[in-house]
């Protein structure tokens, strides 16, 4: 119990550190409030056999003044006092208590933006720890002041009326700890009617225990229009020119003044050509490396000088026919995952070569032929092939290679290979190219 004594202390320590950072917010809103309420009480445990309390006995009020640190967390200094009596037609016994509890106190409304349905609900949640005294005016130990502490925890639904006042409620548990006689005030708890004599000490510890349901009001002090109960901080929402001036800022950032699809904020060169094929950073891209960029290489992916446009040099009538056999002959070709006209990114690398052949003999033309496996029906293999040799048609075409050169059509299905074969199907998903 100590423990948890020193646990609500710490917490309110904290809360009063917690306060200082919020100084600015000090003067929107009031901190200070008075509460007074009155309802009805249910002493649970201990009584002497006999003895029953009625589960609603008026005679219960409450007296407190409260503090905010800020619109979510504050503590409290309440005095609550009243009696229990018997239930009817049942043992008589008259019992006088107080209690005087520091508390902590979390304003759930806040926490749990009660605000987002109504402005006019709010709950707070009370815990802490105090002293108090149970007086029996009855029975065998009447006039005896049993001196006990307390521990208090309990929830308060609000209703706010105005600025200034609030309707409550509120349901509280309290144990009673180190409490020596039974709230009927009939029987002392003595080590021979404990569990264990021999180790007790006679008190009987925190589980004398009560609650309490009262209604009352908060009445707020101070020259603020709100008090914390029911402040909402102003949202920082940005005005339409300052909205306009970060759109501005991101347009600004966005700007793509050489038009190469990167923006200047990420643009390593600035100022490349209109045209020019550019990596990730901007930069200019010259694929083969060849001191030609892209956009003025007519063999992008071939080394080659200047003065042939980035093509190589020399172009034998011997490597016309070796290449032109090499095509023919099926050993080119662009590969197609099963039931796909996308080419795999393996093979492109082949319409490539087949590009920069083409670029280097202006008077060759070719045809693209596109094939398909033999699973699946005919019909649709013939059109899945027409759109692989179109796919790869386009490729050429992106390169640079006049569409006048080139003509493509789709053959179906190959059934030159194993069908039963997984790799040999593979080899099937195709396309060839044939000079002209």
């Amino acid at each position: 119990m100590k423990k948890l004594l020193l646990s609500i202390l710490l917490s309110g320590s904290l809360a009063f550190a917690a306060s200082a950072q919020e100084a600015v917010k000090a003067q929107e809103f009031n901190k200070w409030s008075v509460e007074a309420s009155a309802g009805f009480n249910k002493a649970m445990a201990p009584f002497s056999a006999g003895f029953i309390s009625p589960t609603l006995n008026l005679g219960h009020a409450d007296l407190g003044v409260r503090y905010m640190f800020n619109e979510k967390f504050g503590a409290k200094l309440d005095y609550g006092f009243g009696s229990f009596q018997e239930l009817k037609d049942t043992k008589a016994f008259d019992t006088k208590y107080f209690r005087l509890n520091l508390q902590g106190v979390a304003n759930v409304g806040r926490i749990m933006n009660f605000e987002s349905f109504s402005s006019k609900l709010g709950m707070l949640f009370h815990m802490g720890g105090g002293i108090g005294v149970v007086n029996p005016e009855l029975n065998r130990f009447n006039d005896f002041n049993d001196k006990v502490y307390t521990m208090i925890f309990g929830l308060t639904p609000q209703i706010k009326l105005s600025e200034k006042v609030a309707l409550v409620g509120d349901i509280s548990t309290v144990l009673n700890g180190r409490q020596t006689i039974t709230f009927d005030g009939s029987t002392a708890i003595l080590p021979s009617t404990m569990a264990n004599p021999a180790t007790n000490n006679g008190f009987y510890g925190p589980n004398a225990n009560w609650w309490t349901g009262t209604l009352g009001v908060n009445i707020y002090l101070g020259k603020a229009t709100q008090h914390a109960d029911w402040f909402i901080a102003a949202n920082n929402y940005a005005t339409k020119e300052e909205l306009a001036t970060q759109i501005n800022g991101i347009k600004d950032m966005l700007k793509d003044s050489d038009g190469d699809g990167v923006p200047d904020y990420l643009d390593k060169e600035p100022n490349t050509p209109a045209g020019a094929r550019v990596s990730p950073s901007g930069g200019t891209l010259d694929s083969d490396g060849d001191g030609t960029p892209d956009h003025l290489d007519k063999c992008p992916f071939q080394p080659g000088t200047s003065a042939t446009g980035g093509c190589p040099v020399e172009v034998t009538r011997d490597e016309i026919d070796y290449t032109r056999k090499a095509i023919n002959e099926g050993y080119v070709n662009v590969y197609f995952a099963f039931d796909s006209d996308k080419p795999l990114a393996y093979s492109i690398s082949s319409a490539q070569y087949i590009s920069n052949f083409l670029k280097r003999n202006p008077g060759v033309k070719i045809e693209v032929k596109g094939y398909a496996d033999e699973l699946g029906p005919e019909d649709y293999n013939i059109k899945l092939a027409e759109r692989r040799a179109k796919a790869a048609y386009e490729l050429l075409i992106s390169s640079g290679v006049d569409a006048s050169r080139i003509t493509y059509k789709g053959y179906g299905e190959d059934t030159s290979v194993d069908k039963t074969s997984a790799d040999a199907r593979q080899m099937s998903r195709r396309v060839s190219f044939e000079l002209k």
